[in-house]
């Protein structure tokens, strides 16, 4: 479809030409076409992916074709920009505002949407970045194939080679390698198997002069996710002749297929991803193959038509992991949909690093790993160059400091104005030899890879080294590294609550998503690694523990993986609510014991959808119950390869007394069960509560959901 419009036009032109018929311009005023925008339509019923029938899928998608031709016809017959025969049946099409208008009204119609621009789900902020290169496994997730709809790779990065330990081929992925600019056909290897790029709803001639055409990725987040999903096992991370450790992805032997639906403007608020492009990238990773399905971008909490092209692609078996966004304002967590598995995000481990002065110890966030010092402590304010001002140089803008003053010293600067790594690269064209990163509030710090050995401080710390330095004017200090902090892992403040009027609990859990280390283009960092924080990077990592599970477990259905996912979760320090951890933290190294799943039947989302099924029947890993609903019903599966009892626990509400029946159940192996949740309620308006139910098996196995009981 890519360039349809145009060579449509010029078709146009020349046959104007040849007949001696005037072009559109000769056209009367008042005929004049109306201006038009990019809709997303899409019709009743589903793709190929959930329909049945002895039909080939060839003949089936030419049907749905034909059938939306009907459907455009009765607008005009607009030419559409692209088809969705696979996940979903719909176009994106430009329509005048009039034509939408019919077609919302056409019972032939589902849902009809103008295409807009969402940004990807990173923070902005690296707040606590780690320092701490992504170890993930030595092996895991051979076989599989995890989708990546972001901004492309940079394919040449070691994270990505094609290394003989990548195991066994996937079985059922049959994408292929796009060429474009930068990019030719041959660029795939054995990592990455698959590349396709969509522009047409964001418009090529939206874009930055340095994007390319192509798989290929400008801005580094595509990256960054494929290499936090599945980098390659025992890359070297090395940073300005430093040597931080061996990177590897959670899933280091799982193959990539990259989907660029996401693109660079000229003015950075404008990058981001049209949805129509999306779809279109979410409909081909459905028809490709992939097994996994890695969408690091947020959205409105709504069933929109992105969602609706993700129940195609669950319907196709594949296991689907969408950013939860970052909180801004009072947006409710994106992807509600209940087979979406919908990721927030947790605070992670820091590399530490201590500022020495006499005998003052300030501990702060530090990612150079060698000692600096003891050398002079000067203020920046105090050594502003000749042409700079004492605001400039207090927070170390660049060419605000002097040579002569700063040369072998630790500049104190201040944060703010500018980029934290542009400070220490002003210090270091000062010929500077460290930085104290100074908070003027707030307790947040990064362990950025700085041009200089570098220790951030928050605000309390930063304080008392003002006091300090003010008090002993011909100080000397020394900065050292002290390793790497683990603290209890919590859910970061900009990851979204779900909406407690929807009908399912979301998020459904969280996973480390603050200051995780990725490879970049060096267009982007000369060092070709860069943090990223935000719900995008722990969903990239929800994905490759996805891909773990699958290659683990063959036989297990994508319902069962997500619940796998959900009910292994690990509970989080202070017990954050279940509208802000869903069922808590992923687990990095999935339980090897059988314990039991919350398996979704085919049809069963679709029906849910429709109407035709209630949400406390869905049998989704988690429960909200709302109002006065006072009961729900779920069904377990065993997965062993044995009989188990299995025994129920109710536990962790404050205010409702819950209980399950039955108790106790003994399962043989794929034996089910349906279970039901009961809630007591005291008369009179009830407060919200949350806990959880639990079912523990014989062999020691521990599945456990989230209840959230609602006003």
């Amino acid at each position: 479809m890519r360039r349809a419009r145009a060579a449509a036009t010029s078709l146009l032109a020349g046959l104007c030409a040849l007949t001696g018929l005037a072009g559109p311009a000769a056209l009367p005023a008042a005929a004049a076409p109306a201006p038009t925008t990019l809709y997303l339509v899409t019709l009743e019923g589903p793709g190929t992916t959930g329909s049945h029938g002895s039909a080939p899928a060839a003949l089936r998608r030419l049907q749905l074709e034909h059938r939306q031709d009907r459907v455009l016809a009765a607008v005009g017959s607009p030419t559409p920009v692209y088809r969705w025969t696979t996940a979903l049946d719909g176009v994106a099409v430009p329509l005048t505002p009039r034509q939408a208008d019919e077609l919302r009204g056409d019972p032939r119609v589902a849902l009809v949407e103008a295409n807009t621009v969402r940004p990807v789900a990173s923070s902005g902020n690296s707040a606590d970045a780690s320092g701490v290169p992504l170890t993930g496994h030595r092996r895991g997730g051979a076989g599989t194939v995890i989708g990546i709809v972001d901004t492309g790779i940079w394919p040449e990065s070691p994270v990505f080679a094609a290394l003989p330990g990548l195991g066994r081929a996937p079985a059922r992925f049959h994408g292929a390698c796009e060429s474009g600019e930068g990019w030719s056909a041959d660029t795939c290897n054995g990592k990455v198997v698959g590349a396709r790029w969509f522009v047409d709803g964001f418009g090529a001639d939206r874009l930055r002069s340095t994007a390319s055409l192509s798989p290929r990725d400008e801005d580094g987040h595509g990256s960054e996710m494929a290499s936090i999903a599945a980098g390659d096992a025992g890359t070297t991370v090395e940073v300005r002749d430093q040597r931080l450790g061996r990177y590897g992805g959670v899933a280091p032997q799982a193959r990539l297929a990259v989907y660029k639906a996401c693109w660079t403007a000229p003015d950075p608020a404008d990058d981001g991803c049209a949805t129509a492009d999306l779809v279109t990238a979410i409909d081909q990773a459905t028809r490709d193959g992939v097994d996994v399905l890695n969408l690091s971008v947020g959205g409105p909490s709504q069933l929109d038509t992105v969602e609706r092209a993700l129940l195609g692609a669950a319907e196709a078996d594949v296991v689907v992991v969408g950013a939860a966004g970052n909180r801004t304002g009072r947006a409710y967590a994106a992807h509600p949909a209940p087979w979406v598995t919908t990721v927030g995000s947790t605070t992670g481990v820091v590399r530490r690093g201590r500022v020495v002065a006499g005998d003052l110890r300030l501990t702060g966030a530090m990612a150079a790993t060698h000692s600096i010092g003891p050398a002079r402590l000067v203020r920046g304010a105090d050594v502003a160059a000749p042409d700079a001002t004492r605001a400039q140089a207090r927070v170390c803008s660049p060419g605000s400091l002097d040579a002569g003053r700063v040369r072998g010293a630790i500049v104190l600067c201040e944060r703010g104005a500018i980029g934290r790594v542009d400070k220490s690269a002003a210090v270091l064209t000062a010929d500077g030899a460290g930085m104290v990163l100074l908070n003027r509030t707030g307790r947040d710090v990064a362990a950025d890879f700085h041009s200089v050995p570098t220790v951030h401080l928050d605000a309390h710390d930063a304080a008392a080294l003002r006091r300090w330095a003010a008090r002993h004017p011909d100080t000397q200090v020394a900065l050292r590294p002290v390793g790497v902090s683990r603290p209890p892992a919590r859910v970061t403040a900009w990851s979204p609550t779900g909406d407690p009027t929807s009908a399912t609990l979301k998020p459904d859990l969280v996973a480390p998503g603050s200051g995780l280390l990725g490879a970049v283009p060096p267009s982007v960092r000369d060092t070709r690694w860069d943090f990223v924080s935000g719900s995008s990077a722990a969903t990239a990592y929800t994905s490759g523990t996805a891909a773990l599970l699958r290659a683990a477990h063959r036989s297990w259905s994508a319902p069962v993986v997500r619940s796998a996912l959900a009910t292994s979760a690990v509970p989080l320090a202070g017990d954050p609510t279940a509208l802000r951890a869903g069922a808590g933290r992923v687990r990095p190294h999935p339980a090897a014991r059988a314990g039991v799943a919350y398996d979704v039947a085919p049809g069963d989302y679709r029906a849910w959808l429709d109407g035709r099924l209630p949400s406390d029947r869905l049998n989704v890993p988690s429960l909200l119950l709302r109002g006065d609903q006072d009961l729900a019903h779920r069904t377990i599966t065993n997965t062993g390869h044995r009989p188990l009892y299995f025994s129920s626990h109710a536990y962790g509400f404050a205010r409702h007394t819950v209980s399950v029946t039955p108790a106790a159940v003994r399962l043989a192996p794929g034996e089910s069960v349906r279970f039901t949740v009961h809630v007591a309620r005291g008369s009179g308006a009830q407060p919200a509560d949350d806990g959880w139910v639990s079912w523990r098996g014989g062999n020691g196995s521990r599945s456990r959901i989230p209840v959230l009981i609602s006003r």
